[in-house]
């Protein structure tokens, strides 16, 4: 719904009831916000080492300090406290927790458990997530996730995480958005660690999958009893369905985006036409007997973190159509192997500063379509989405973010609308709680609904958050009505 054209505020959704227990949280990557890059015993990750090599960051700028979460996570808290978030999604650092991959590192551990006894002081669920994207180069230089050996070396960091925090923490995440850290990483070079080898690519894929089974198996086996992944999905459209073209296009993207990731994991196998696509690139070299038992083993949540959806064409397009997933753009169709005629038309709708088209039906529509091709899809949680915009702060010190406010509010009302349609979704975190390293963008990009002054440090919470702490309270206004009754 569009800005309320005589006031210019932002237009809320009409009210609605939401599930018993719907999870309203905020989401945040260590690497994005801690800092202290090579404080406490950690050592590089892929992205430090990525960050040195000239160009391949805005302006040059590094990890090092971050948004210095690290030093000022009881003050972040606190702010989470005060925006009523019922959850915080954050990652450990596999280089902090094990630094080039020796370990288990005791004071990087210290860190987080001090940040989950804050959290649970707070009243707030942490959500772990354990691989968001912060390998340890010293695994790189030994192959990185085109070395088969790398997922047996995630069991050891996962289980160095559990035995520190697997009394206190209940939701585990495995993955987070493996496309970007394999296709973005191993293929377009956009990512870290920067490589531009497709048959890397696709191995790297098939071992995160790997990996994430392996992992799933194991805390099960000890105990952990809310697993799961989180994948950046999005709506495969043909610019025109009488085209033949334009159809095979929308196959071929929606295969690399999302089947290629979901199958796996949620049926035991790869699509056959993904297979066939990538037959060049060796994808079925790399699967050995026993592995797709593994990787399809039974998670109890999927993530789902989506930002836009994309109209596809085969032909070639003079229209800027520079799409997004996960905090990537895509600057070259080297990422879409074996897909490199793969064009993405503008629809004329509104942009973000990501030049991404804001279209909130595209969730209402992803989310039940999930529920209507994947019968034994487990709950839905929406972990992240949200938007960047060129944020200024008035004369009043505050930031009046009326685009960001009405993005956030109005995804909310259409995850309110796949609920309606028989979508079975338990929870939604706005990406991002605070501005930080926005991967190759550097600092140049704004997405959290609290701002940070890259000088000072000083958090401010923008109207966003103030938006979005004000629909949390509604939202749970009938549950605690209900509790006092």
């Amino acid at each position: 719904m569009p800005l309320d054209a005589t006031s210019h505020q932002p237009t809320p959704p009409a009210p609605r009831t939401w599930p018993e227990g719907f999870l309203w949280g905020s989401a945040t990557a260590a690497a994005q916000v801690e800092g202290a890059s090579h404080e406490g015993g950690k050592e590089d990750s892929v992205w430090d080492a990525f960050a040195r090599v000239p160009g391949a960051i805005a302006n040059g700028e590094t990890l090092q300090d971050a948004v210095q979460h690290y030093h000022r996570m009881p003050e972040d808290v606190a702010i989470m406290k005060d925006l009523g978030l019922g959850s915080y999604r954050f990652s450990t650092s596999w280089s902090r927790v094990r630094p080039g991959d020796r370990g288990p590192n005791t004071e990087g551990l210290d860190f987080y458990s001090r940040l989950v006894d804050e959290l649970l002081g707070a009243g707030i669920l942490p959500w772990l997530t354990l691989y968001h994207w912060d390998l340890p180069q010293a695994l790189e230089e030994k192959g990185g996730w085109a070395n088969r050996d790398t997922a047996y070396r995630f069991v050891d960091y996962a289980n160095d995480v559990y035995s520190a925090l697997g009394d206190r923490v209940d939701h585990w995440t495995t993955f987070n958005e493996p496309f970007c850290s394999s296709l973005l990483g191993y293929a377009a070079g956009v990512h870290a660690p920067g490589r531009q080898e497709p048959d890397a690519a696709v191995a790297a894929i098939h071992h995160q999958h790997l990996a994430h089974g392996l992992v799933v198996n194991e805390l099960r086996a000890r105990g952990a009893s809310h697993l799961g992944i989180t994948l950046n999905l999005s709506n495969s459209i043909p610019r025109d369905p009488a085209d033949p073209i334009d159809l095979d296009a929308a196959r071929r993207f929606d295969s690399l985006q999302n089947r290629i990731f979901l199958d796996p994991i949620l049926r035991g196998a790869y699509p056959e036409d993904t297979l066939a696509d990538l037959e060049q690139f060796g994808l079925r070299d790399v699967i050995r007997p026993g592995d797709l038992e593994i990787i399809g083993a039974p998670i109890d949540f999927l993530g789902v973190n989506h930002y836009h959806d994309d109209l596809i064409s085969g032909h070639p397009t003079t229209e800027h159509g520079d799409g997004h997933s996960g905090g990537a753009t895509r600057p070259t169709s080297s990422c879409w192997i074996g897909s490199e005629d793969i064009s993405f038309p503008s629809r004329g709708l509104p942009r973000t500063a990501m030049n991404w088209e804001v279209n909130p039906d595209g969730l209402r529509t992803l989310l039940v379509r999930l529920g209507e091709e994947y019968p034994a899809l487990p709950p839905l949680y929406v972990t992240e989405n949200g938007a960047a915009y060129d944020d200024v702060v008035s004369g009043d010190g505050a930031v009046h973010d009326r685009e960001r406010t009405q993005f956030v509010l109005d995804h909310v009302d259409a995850v309110g609308r796949a609920i309606d349609a028989g979508a079975d979704v338990r929870g939604y975190f706005v990406w991002s709680l605070l501005d930080n390293f926005e991967w190759s963008w550097g600092y140049g990009k704004r997405f959290g609904v609290v701002r940070v002054d890259y000088d000072t440090f000083e958090r401010t919470i923008k109207d966003s958050g103030l938006a979005y702490a004000r629909l949390i309270a509604a939202a749970n206004a009938p549950a605690l009505t209900s509790a006092n009754a």
